[in-house]
């Protein structure tokens, strides 16, 4: 049973930089696709960032590209978003999740982590 992991949310101003993390519970960082997805009050969720594991390419949603990287360490079956120059609109829960190679449906995902950023 795949199981991931996040952490690292938590309250932070506008214009600082927070990392969230990602702890898969297999091997599959390697092949599998993870991608970060968030989740607003009041609103849907929405895709972030993606990193396509067999062929390290990484995509992201043009509200956070230039802003938030995400990368991946194999060795450590962990997956980073690392977020710079958080804007109030940042806020939301994180979820992270994982799936085969150009997924559309991701089958694993985690409980989620909440991020504020506060003015």
């Amino acid at each position: 049973q795949v199981q991931l992991v996040e952490s690292g949310g938590g309250l932070v101003q506008a214009g600082a930089s927070l990392r969230l993390s990602c702890a898969v519970s297999e091997g599959i960082v390697s092949t599998y696709d993870t991608a970060w997805f968030r989740q607003a009050p009041g609103k849907e969720r929405e895709f972030v960032a993606v990193f396509r594991g067999s062929t390290l390419r990484t995509s992201y949603s043009k509200s956070v590209k230039g802003r938030f990287t995400i990368s991946r360490v194999s060795a450590k079956n962990t997956v980073y978003l690392r977020m710079n120059y958080l804007k109030l609109e940042d806020t939301a829960v994180y979820y992270c999740a994982a799936g085969p190679h150009m997924t559309t449906e991701y089958p694993y995902w985690g409980q989620g982590t909440q991020v504020t950023v506060s003015s």
